[in-house]
């Protein structure tokens, strides 16, 4: 049986471990229910969301897109591939995207893998990137298909959220528990 947690409890995690505003929150989770990516309640029954849907939620709240391209941003942000490679003829067991990956390091969060409570992810917002730093201080990244990895992706500034690991591990745990 998969867990859930309520929408109510998952705001009030990743408020109280992660630091994100709750009114930011609240709105993105509205934003997110109304495109159908997280779901909603029912008359007085609170909305039941999986460990992915919580997942949404924080990639919509750190992408930094304005509210109504909250869904779009969970899409953006998902798709995105390591390096930026086109892998649409590898095989299955490679063709990892940023919502695998990230899907992945909230069950080990969950789970109380101790490696992941020393990951940083970045959310660049200025292009959408993914960055997820490790202990040793290697960055594995995820671009649009097609970008020249670890190159600046437009002109100007370099705008980004970044997310200790350890804080995300605790609001999971939190919630999942």
């Amino acid at each position: 049986m998969t867990k859930t947690a309520t929408l109510a409890a998952a705001i009030a995690a990743l408020e109280r471990h992660v630091g994100f505003r709750r009114g930011r929150l609240v709105s993105m989770a509205q934003r997110l229910q109304q495109a159908g990516v997280v779901p909603t309640g029912a008359p007085r029954t609170a909305p039941q969301l999986s460990l992915v849907d919580v997942v949404n939620l924080v990639v919509a709240y750190a992408a930094d897109a304005p509210l109504h391209l909250a869904a779009r941003s969970v899409a953006t942000y998902g798709e995105l591939s390591p390096g930026g490679a086109n892998l649409s003829g590898a095989p299955a067991n490679i063709k990892v995207t940023a919502a695998d990956y990230l899907a992945s390091i909230a069950a080990l969060a969950v789970e109380g893998d101790i490696g992941i409570r020393r990951l940083k992810l970045e959310f660049v917002s200025t292009w959408p990137e993914l960055a997820v730093q490790f202990e040793d201080s290697s960055i594995h990244r995820f671009q649009a298909v097609g970008a020249i990895a670890g190159h600046w992706q437009s002109s100007g500034h370099r705008q980004s959220l970044t997310i200790n690991g350890a804080a995300l591990a605790d609001a999971l745990q939190e919630v999942f528990h």
